[in-house]
This record gives structure tokens, C-alpha cells and sequence, in this order.
């Protein structure tokens, strides 16, 4: 089902290392609207969706946020690797080298590891995709705050391609919710039930 391709869906090459910025791309790995918790929940969603069309595109998505997955802990390893005693203390990156060194561990700015909580997977058609859309949102509003504390032009080129691809899935997810609504063919397509609607 996976073809992995040993090369980044978008290069990555961060010249400066700066822990304090890895502290914060660190919630795009695993925060609460971050790729691990995107990838798994539309490769979980995809198995009661009722329509192949839809199948396939949370498949499609879910697959492309474990690439995206792989850039955003390319970029907190690169901008980790080879620091000083000095920059750990003066970037306030302590706290996360004690329990991890320069590893890339799930976890949200805030310093709350990942948890599969922050994900949802609903088996209703509706729901799933209603929630695929604002994840999508709220990914790239994190993106955005990315863009507003960086000023290295070396992540921020990675980041707004990031955050592009974002735009995309939430527009493609758009597309699969009118797709789910015309097949559907119900009046009222927020509640789907059969046994409830009659």
C-alpha cells in the first residue's frame, strides 16, 4: 500500500540551529493539530467511510501528513543537533533535554505529549469529514504562528509549503463533503441515521 521514497516531499536544510524555534515546531510533530495526530486519524477514518472516492482521499491525505510528519521532526532535529550546554540553558530548552536530549519526541509547544485524545474518528461520513476540515484550519493557523515568531528564511520556506498543503487538504476535504452530501441524497444530511430519520 506504501511506496516510501527515501528523499523529503520538500527539501529541508536549516543552516542555523536555534532549540527555542525547535520548541515550538515541535507542536506541528506532535501537538494537539499536528501531522501524527492528522495522519493517524485520517488513516483510521478511511476504514468506515462508505464511499471508495472518499476511501481513497483520506487515504491520499493521511499518507502525505506522515511525509509532512517526517519534515516537521527533519526540522527540529536539524535545528537541535550539535548544540552547546549554553544554547540549551539560553533557549530555555532544558526542561525538554533532561527527558529527551535532542531526540524528537511527540509533543505540543505547551509540553504536553502527544495522545491519541487529541484526535477524532467518528465512523459517521458528516462528522468525520466536518472535522477533517477544521483540523486542516487549525493546522494552518498554527503554521501561521510559526510564520509570525521565525525569522529563519531557511524554516520558513519549509513551513509555508507546509501550511500550502494544509489550504489544499482542507479545499479536497471540502470537495468529499459535497461529494458524501449529493450521494447521500437526504434532506436533512447532518443526521444520516435511517433508523432515526423517517
Amino acid at each position: 500500500m506504501f511506496v516510501y521514497e527515501k528523499k523529503l516531499q520538500y527539501p529541508v536544510k536549516i543552516t542555523n540551529t536555534n532549540p527555542k524555534l525547535a520548541s515550538i515546531i515541535i507542536s506541528q510533530y506532535g501537538g494537539p493539530d499536528g501531522e501524527l495526530g492528522a495522519s493517524l486519524r485520517y488513516l483510521s477514518q478511511r476504514y468506515s467511510m462508505p464511499f471508495d472516492e472518499l476511501k481513497g482521499l483520506l487515504t491520499d491525505i493521511g499518507v502525505e501528513e506522515l511525509s509532512h510528519l517526517e519534515m516537521v521532526g527533519t526540522l527540529v532535529h536539524q535545528l537541535t543537533r550539535n548544540l552547546t550546554e549554553a544554547q540549551i540553558k539560553a533557549a530555555g530548552f532544558d526542561a525538554y533535554f533532561v527527558d529527551h536530549t535532542a531526540g524528537v519526541y511527540p509533543t505540543a509547544a505547551s509540553g504536553f505529549p502527544w495522545s491519541a485524545a487529541s484526535m477524532q474518528v467518528k465512523g459517521d461520513l458528516i462528522a468525520d469529514l466536518t472535522e477533517d476540515m477544521a483540523a486542516e484550519q487549525k493546522a494552518r493557523v498554527t503554521y501561521d504562528n510559526i510564520l509570525r515568531l521565525s525569522d529563519d528564511p531557511d524554516v520558513n520556506n519549509v513551513i509555508r509549503y507546509l501550511r500550502e498543503r494544509e489550504i489544499v487538504h482542507f479545499q479536497r476535504f471540502g470537495e468529499g463533503l459535497r461529494l458524501a452530501t449529493e450521494k447521500l441524497n437526504q434532506k436533512n444530511v447532518y443526521v444520516v441515521n435511517p433508523s432515526f430519520d423517517k
